[in-house]
């Protein structure tokens, strides 16, 4: 299990993306707009610095829904590989059954 810090992080990362994506969009594309003249793209370009920089998406890291695993994660699945081995031997996860040979 993940420290709950950690995990408490991680949400407040996604609300932080969720909350500036439309600001941060905006200012990403007056910044790299050829049509507008320099000074109006780099002061796009501090404003954008100006945002806070757990807003930006290259933050999150994919977490496991069940654990808070930040690795071995499987994004099909939403969770780590431990998880997916725990619920799949103790048959709580449909289509999925023990192999042995």
């Amino acid at each position: 299990m993940a420290k709950k810090g950690m995990i408490e992080r991680q949400k407040k990362r996604e609300r932080l993306v969720a909350k500036f994506a439309e600001k941060r969009a905006a200012l990403k594309e007056a910044a790299n707009n050829e049509d507008l003249s320099a000074e109006e793209r780099f002061k796009a370009r501090m404003q954008l610095a100006k945002l806070p920089r757990n807003s930006a998406p290259v933050r999150l890291n994919n977490r496991c829904q069940v654990s808070g695993r930040p690795k071995g994660y499987y994004r099909k699945l939403k969770m780590s590989r431990i998880a997916l081995r725990e619920l799949g031997n103790f048959g709580l996860l449909p289509g999925v059954v023990k192999s042995s040979w």
